[in-house]
């Protein structure tokens, strides 16, 4: 979740300078920009989808100068990947099962100055990359996000609440409409300085997705290490840079809705904990206060002119709140 639209971290404009701030060759040679995509996959059920992000990042104009694709720990898609995937480097997980642990082995053997994460069911827009490496001309940005569109199996949920687009990993009601300074980015469309996050220690493998058990907030917790750790950092929201993240049919059905809800509010109490509540709920605080409470009362309106859908998307609001309410104290009691 994320704050306010604030001014751009610089005047100058334009991919070249943009390449130029990351090491491209002085801005001369665009053929490659200095930055390494890393794609972590568990599983060969998403098969297509991996194959379809990796074609989507080898698209861009200019392309990555280096494309990792980390497996979790699972052999027969990594050998796959080894055969069909070519131009990418495969690499097996040397960290724990889950998806920090696979994100932190690629950003371990990740040879440019810029680290970029896609998910592995998810598409990279032409034009992507540049603008989500652009912010880097300022030396504050230690992190960046793009704009995570859903695609839907078919059509959206009539019930569910655009504020709650997260539950599917995607840009939500209550981002920025512009460029901006955000608390974090979201995952399947983020990258970072690679050599700070290193140095961070990478991402937590106390938090984050361990299969399918909807869990979260492994990037929300390091881009909070990363600013707090260098006065002046800043996350950086690039909205231009666009994936489309594809949503199978289960995480549109209402039992896998309350299950994410459940599961952020167990994530974010580990958050707090390791980064202090200040912090760990600023965004959640705004959201709850301001952002949700308008849209119910629109939803409200909505119905009362005759939309059904809109007393369905209230019903999910206050399901989802409590859910993730639950989960948090839940969390919390754990922890003591």
């Amino acid at each position: 979740m994320a704050d306010n639209p604030v001014d751009t971290p610089s005047t100058a404009t334009g991919t070249q300078e943009a390449l130029a701030g990351v090491g491209v060759d002085d801005g001369r040679d665009l053929a490659h920009a200095a930055v390494t995509v890393v794609i972590c996959a568990y599983t060969m059920r998403r098969w297509d989808a991996l194959r379809a992000a990796v074609n989507s990042v080898f698209s861009q104009s200019p392309q990555p100068a280096q494309v990792l694709v980390v497996i979790d720990h699972n052999a027969e898609l990594a050998a796959r990947a080894r055969l069909e995937l070519r131009g990418a480097d495969v690499l097996d997980s040397d960290g724990p099962a889950g998806l920090s642990g696979a994100r932190n082995t690629g950003l371990a053997a990740a040879a440019q100055p810029i680290t970029v994460f896609l998910d592995d069911d998810a598409e990279a827009r032409p034009g992507w990359l540049a603008p989500l490496i652009e912010p880097y001309r300022s030396l504050d940005v230690v992190a960046t996000g793009g704009y995570v569109e859903a695609r839907w199996p078919n059509l959206r949920p009539r019930w569910l609440p655009r504020e709650f687009d997260w539950v599917v990993g995607c840009s939500y009601l209550g981002l920025p409409d512009s460029a901006s300074i955000v608390r974090n980015p979201i995952g399947a469309n983020m990258s970072v300085r690679t050599q700070l996050a290193l140095d961070a220690g990478g991402f937590n493998t106390a938090v984050g997705r361990v299969g399918n058990p909807p869990a979260g907030c492994e990037e929300t917790e390091l881009a909070i290490r990363l600013t707090a750790g260098l006065p002046g950092a800043i996350v950086y929201y690039m909205p231009d840079s666009v994936v489309d993240h594809h949503i199978t049919p289960e995480r549109v059905r209402f039992s896998y809705f309350m299950r994410r809800c459940w599961h952020e509010g167990l994530s974010k109490a580990t958050v707090v904990r390791l980064a202090g509540a200040s912090a760990g709920l600023r965004n959640e605080r705004r959201q709850v206060a301001v952002i949700i409470p308008a849209q119910v009362v629109r939803q409200l309106g909505e119905f009362l002119r005759g939309d059904v859908g809109a007393l369905l998307r209230v019903g999910a609001t206050v399901s989802g709140l409590a859910a993730t309410a639950a989960g948090f104290l839940t969390g919390r009691v754990r922890q003591r």
